[in-house]
C-alpha cells in the first residue's frame, strides 16, 4: 500500500478511522472525509502522533448526501496527491432505534430518507466522483452489512439501504472491470464502534445479543474489519470484484 492514495469517508471514527490508522502504518497517502471537521482534526492528530507525515494526509469536511461536496473533496484529493488509487466508502448511519422502529406501514418518511440518503445515495455520490478519476487497476470498497443479505424486522430503512449498496456494488463493478478497477462490498456483523455504543440502551442490548448469536459469540473490533478492507484495497485481491465479503463471525451462516 506504500505510496497509494486512498480516499475514506466516515474517516473520523469507527471503521473509517481504524482503516486510516492501518493504511498510514503501511505508508499510504490518505484523503479523509467526515461530517465533523473537529473530529477529522482529532483523527489527523492521532495519525500524526503515530508517525504519519502531515503532507500525506488531507482532511475535508464532507456530507456524502451532497454531490457537490463529494466532488469538491475528490477534486482536492487529486490536486494534492495527483492521483487516486482506491477508496473506502464507509460513511453510514444505523439510527437510534435499530430493531425497535415501527412496522413498515408506520415508517417515518424523514427517517427513511435520511438513512437511504446517507447509506445508499451517499455511496453512489462517492462512486460517481471516484470513478471519474481513479487509476486503472484501482480498488473501491463499499460499506454494506450483514443486514444487507437478510431481512430484519423493524429496520426497513437500514436493511433496504444495505441491500441497495450490494446491488450497486455488483452493478458498477461490471461496468468498470475492463479497466481492471475492482469494486467490492464489505458486510460486517456487529462491530464495537462509537456508532454502536452511542445508540439507545435497549438498541445496544439488541445488537450485543445478535453478536452473541454468531459463531464467535462476540462483536468485532473495528481493526478486524479494517484489515480485511486493506486486503481488498491491495493488489493481493486482484481477482476479487463484484463480491460481498462477509466479516460477521458466522452471524448469517
Amino acid at each position: 500500500m506504500e505510496g497509494k492514495v486512498i480516499a475514506i469517508t466516515g474517516a473520523a471514527s469507527g471503521i473509517g478511522l481504524s482503516l486510516a490508522k492501518i493504511l498510514a502504518k503501511r505508508k499510504a497517502k490518505l484523503s479523509l472525509s467526515d461530517q465533523s471537521e473537529e473530529a477529522l482534526q482529532k483523527a489527523q492528530s492521532e495519525l500524526e502522533a503515530a508517525g504519519a507525515l502531515k503532507e500525506t494526509i488531507l482532511i475535508q469536511q464532507c456530507d456524502v448526501r451532497d454531490m457537490k461536496q463529494v466532488t469538491s473533496w475528490i477534486e482536492k484529493t487529486i490536486k494534492q496527491f495527483g492521483k487516486l488509487d482506491g477508496a473506502a466508502n464507509m460513511a453510514g448511519v444505523s439510527g437510534q432505534n435499530y430493531g425497535f422502529r415501527p412496522l413498515a406501514e408506520q415508517q417515518d418518511e424523514d427517517e427513511w430518507n435520511f438513512v437511504i440518503d446517507v447509506n445508499l445515495t451517499g455511496v453512489m455520490h462517492c462512486l460517481k466522483a471516484e470513478l471519474r478519476v481513479v487509476s486503472d487497476g484501482g480498488s473501491i470498497v463499499n460499506a454494506a452489512s450483514a443486514a444487507g443479505v437478510r431481512g430484519s424486522p423493524n429496520a426497513a430503512a437500514y436493511n433496504t439501504s444495505k441491500h441497495g449498496v450490494i446491488g450497486l456494488t455488483r452493478s458498477v463493478a461490471k461496468e468498470v472491470g475492463h479497466r481492471a478497477i475492482r469494486i467490492n462490498a464489505i458486510a460486517p456483523g456487529v462491530i464495537d464502534t462509537p456508532m454502536v455504543r452511542g445508540v439507545k440502551k435497549e438498541v445496544h442490548e439488541y445488537m450485543m445479543a445478535a453478536a452473541k448469536s454468531s459463531a464467535l459469540q462476540r462483536a468485532a473490533d473495528a481493526d478486524e474489519v479494517s484489515n480485511y478492507i486493506v486486503w481488498l484495497l491491495s493488489d493481493e485481491s486482484s481477482y476479487v470484484t463484484a463480491s460481498v465479503q462477509m466479516v460477521d463471525a458466522g452471524l448469517t451462516a
